[in-house]
């Protein structure tokens, strides 16, 4: 047995300590209460995000004006693409030199980073993966459709596919680790993108066939067995409909219906797992994934990418890829808030990693972090703050405005991610614990009531006392949304855009609640600082109060500007 002396077992201990506090100081999710967190620096962070558009990141010069301008928009984190193709342009030889000046730029500003890897796949097709890949097809296949023709879609079968992406990924994250591991600039890393196969509801090369003809994998079956009475309900409606079986063929356990789908989302599933699991052993931050959401005009797989992790096939993507952390939306389609419940369920975390920017967009925000315990949130196109002026419903969209004629302070992601930004200390203390809550109101929607702590609080559009005509317009002009946050049993804070907001008591005591007191305000770093003491004119929302006190109550409330969020802070008593 070897002898050591003092010393060294000294020195031995220090550096085990030193490598276990690295290890504990990376960036990783918690559960507090009921939400899932993302801690960095032992801290929970609320990610303010922005991607830049795809390509913006692959050249250092056109991202020095663009990195200042992040920081004013109030972000604390950027998205930013990392091609395959520009990180090894020859098999085996890789350039660092982007990487270093991204993670330079963010770290001048103050700003995290959550790399975006386009590997083998973005928007569903295999644009991003370097040449020596794209040209040699034998090597390297692709999936193929039904007329027998290959796409530009690197096939999910294929060992030597997945063994590439791993290297080129394994080599980055060891390079991230390298420079990173003592700055934690990198909090959370997006793994391919809007994965799926385009034209057709499956692969269909012969690789494709012979899997799809053989059973399914035990992996899968056992998963859905442990989790049956959590399915999502069209896979167990399918699963059910053809007798519960744990073996078989696709078609057999999944019948027709959704066996292409159920299929391309196990192997997708599979391939990123490999891909984030080797990227894990390097740098052990949290991986998420980026769908594609299904489009109203979309007939089935196909028109979609077929296999990404769409909500009716979650529990396959859980199944084959348990070294993924979440699985996230990509939204622009008006009914953000069905979307978002749609994935935040079973145990997903909700982060939406690609938006919308504008003034919609920031009650989006306020929305899926307040209601629904988001990570964060990130606009799509930050790089291009034109974009951020008007409503922006995909990604192709673009305002033409120079960037020159914007006003940067004005935007409403500008004014949305101050508030936040402010509130993120309070939000994260409440996240999970059924003491906050959030509320955005769609066109033609005039209120929505929602239990917070003792009260349940109604949020109506701002009201013009002539018609729901003009409320109705006032409120497709400027989104009318609201959070609020219970900070004792009769006090809360909420922040607000467009919006009168009511209380009623939902415990047991008098039936009416009317205001103690009122104040605007802000928060500096985590301390309330007041402002104006609102009363008389700024609360009165109702005059008559006959027809208030026959619905108990008050005729009072609060009311929020529809060129906010700003922020009040309310004390509450109880009269009968």
């Amino acid at each position: 047995m070897m002898n050591l002396n003092r010393n060294t077992v000294l020195f031995l201990m220090c550096l085990f300590a030193t490598a276990m506090s690295g290890a504990q100081s990376t960036a990783h999710l918690e559960k507090h209460g009921t939400a899932a967190q993302l801690i960095v620096d032992g801290q929970p962070f609320l990610v303010l995000g922005g991607e830049l558009a795809n390509t913006a990141s692959s050249s250092q010069e056109y991202m020095k004006p663009v990195w200042p301008r992040l920081a004013q928009m109030h972000l604390n984190t950027v998205l930013t693409g990392m091609s395959w193709a520009q990180f090894e342009p020859e098999e085996g030889k890789f350039d660092y030199a982007l990487i270093d000046g991204l993670l330079t730029g963010a770290r001048q500003q103050n700003l995290k980073i959550i790399f975006v890897w386009f590997g083998s796949w973005k928007n569903g097709i295999s644009s991003f993966a370097p040449a020596w890949v794209k040209a040699d097809q034998d090597r390297f296949p692709r999936a193929q459709l039904g007329s027998g023709r290959s796409i530009e879609v690197l096939s999910t079968l294929s060992p030597e596919n997945v063994k590439a992406d791993s290297t080129a990924y394994k080599a980055f994250m060891h390079h991230l680790r390298e420079v990173d591991s003592d700055k934690h600039t990198v909090i959370m890393i997006q793994i391919e993108n809007e994965v799926g196969v385009l034209g057709d509801s499956r692969d269909r090369s012969t690789a494709a066939n012979e899997a799809f003809a053989g059973p399914v994998p035990k992996q899968l079956t056992d998963y859905l067995q442990s989790h049956k009475s959590s399915l999502r309900p069209e896979l167990k409606k399918v699963w059910d409909a053809n007798g519960e079986k744990t073996g078989g063929t696709w078609t057999e356990v999944f019948g027709s219906e959704m066996s292409d789908e159920v299929f391309m989302a196990w192997n997708y599933a599979h391939y990123m797992n490999q891909v984030t699991k080797v990227g894990k052993t390097e740098y052990p931050v949290p991986v998420f994934t980026n769908t594609w959401i299904v489009q109203p005009e979309d007939r089935g797989p196909g028109d979609y990418p077929s296999g990404c992790p769409e909500p009716h096939v979650l529990d396959v993507w859980r199944a084959g890829g348990p070294d993924i952390d979440i699985n996230a939306p990509d939204i622009y389609l008006p009914n953000f808030a069905e979307w978002v419940a749609r994935f935040h369920q079973n145990g997903n975390p909700l982060f939406v990693p690609e938006s919308r920017g504008d003034a919609a967009g920031v009650a989006n925000a306020f929305y899926a972090i307040g209601q629904h315990d988001a990570i964060g949130y990130s606009p799509f196109g930050i790089d291009n703050v034109a974009r951020l002026l008007a409503p922006s419903p995909s990604p192709a969209a673009s305002n033409q405005m120079p960037t020159s004629l914007v006003d940067v302070q004005n935007l409403p992601l500008t004014k949305g991610y101050d508030v936040l930004g402010q509130l993120a200390p309070l939000i994260l203390k409440h996240q999970g614990t059924g003491s906050i809550g959030a509320v955005v109101l769609n066109v033609g929607q005039l209120s929505q009531s929602i239990a917070v702590g003792n009260y349940t609080i109604t949020v109506s559009t701002v009201q013009t006392r002539r018609s729901t005509a003009v409320a109705s317009t006032t409120a497709e002009a400027a989104p009318a949304y609201a959070m609020m946050i219970a900070t004792g049993p009769d006090e809360y804070v909420i922040a607000a855009s467009n919006t009168e907001i009511t209380f009623s008591p939902n415990t047991p005591g008098p039936p009416v609640a009317g205001l103690a007191q009122v104040q605007a305000g802000h928060f500096a770093e985590g301390v309330w600082v007041p402002g104006r003491w609102l009363n008389g004119d700024d609360v009165l929302l109702n005059y008559k109060l006959a027809q208030a006190a026959a619905t108990n109550q008050s005729g009072s409330g609060l009311r929020f500007a529809a060129d906010g969020p700003t922020i009040q802070s309310v004390k509450l008593y109880r009269y009968k």
